[in-house]
């Protein structure tokens, strides 16, 4: 039996980022722009309604930033500098810089709960190359 996150990388779009560029961005940006995260989950948004694709960050904050959009900055920053092919991305105008939706309490709770995965040893993956966790997650933004 394997328990804990299974779901490493996110690669829609040939990006190849993995769990531990993206723990490592979010660790260095909370560093600097204090805040505290529950959980998150990254998922691509392939086909937006309007502009580029982008990686979308669900995030669940404890604590939010003072300042969101530095943050939002800072992360996608430290991101780029952990994974270059990301950074060819966006700075050949391919993808967007990444999105942050902004959850309301439980979610993630609420994710598992219904997917019958309420408990210690039931990781919600961090990482996704699809918009099935994103999808449901959208209806729980603040």
């Amino acid at each position: 039996m394997v328990s804990g996150r299974t779901k490493h990388f996110t690669s829609a779009f040939g990006e190849h980022v993995i769990a531990f560029e993206v723990e490592e961005a979010l660790k260095a940006t909370v560093e600097k722009i204090p805040a505290q995260i529950t959980e998150f989950h990254l998922a691509p948004q392939v086909n937006p309604t309007e502009g580029l694709p982008f990686h979308e960050w669900f995030i669940e904050f404890e604590k939010e930033p003072e300042d969101f959009e530095a943050f939002k900055s800072e992360l996608d920053l430290q991101l780029r500098h952990r994974n270059t092919y990301y950074d060819d991305l966006v700075s050949g105008n391919i993808l967007q810089p990444l999105v942050i939706t902004k959850l309301k309490k439980n979610a993630f709770q609420d994710y598992a709960r219904s997917e019958g995965k309420l408990g210690g040893q039931n990781k919600i993956p961090r990482l996704a190359n699809d918009r099935k966790i994103g999808d449901f997650l959208s209806d729980f933004q603040l």
